[in-house]
């Protein structure tokens, strides 16, 4: 796994195992497009070197991740600015084609008229090689789970392929042995 190296005042972060959940669990995820600002999203962290992306999968109405906060940036923030990113994205769609949808995440909120993820999403750092890997077959088994394919590796939006296979659709997705 990560060797661990230590910085007075700057965080080191292990692995997270990172869950983002569509408000009130609603389908919203299901279109392509609404995957692919996730997937547009993540590579953009990759390319700015603000976080490593070993696994994830991205269902109908929630997302995981297993991702590494890289050396000089805080958890909070990048999590805050991926969710924040991709809430707008999807919202603003939502207001140009959807716009009978978009009052289904209206919210009564100080800050915000409408929500997209549930607030306060989980996030697990994985300390050991056996948790990591729980949480990588969980990420992948999730599709098979929900009937949305019969093997892992079938399902578009998963890592579950490149693990499978060694083909890399994901311009972002970096093997947890690299």
């Amino acid at each position: 796994m990560l060797e661990i190296v230590e910085y007075p005042n700057l965080p080191f972060y292990h692995p997270d195992f990172f869950t983002a959940t569509t408000l009130e669990w609603k389908m919203l995820l299901r279109p392509e497009k609404y995957k692919r600002i996730i997937t547009n999203s993540l590579s953009f962290l990759v390319r700015e070197k603000k976080v490593n992306v070993n696994a994830f999968v991205i269902m109908g109405n929630h997302i995981h991740l297993i991702w590494q906060i890289l050396f000089g940036y805080r958890r909070d923030k990048i999590q805050q600015s991926f969710l924040k990113f991709t809430a707008q994205e999807i919202i603003r769609d939502l207001k140009r084609n959807h716009p009978l949808v978009l009052p289904m995440f209206r919210v009564d909120a100080a800050d915000r008229v409408h929500q997209i993820w549930e607030r306060n999403p989980l996030s697990i750092e994985l300390y050991s090689e056996k948790v990591f890997h729980q949480k990588l077959d969980y990420i992948h088994l999730n599709p098979v789970k929900a009937g949305l394919c019969k093997f892992p590796e079938q399902y578009k939006y998963s890592s579950a392929k490149f693990y499978e296979t060694g083909i890399n659709d994901w311009d972002f997705l970096t093997h947890y042995d690299d």
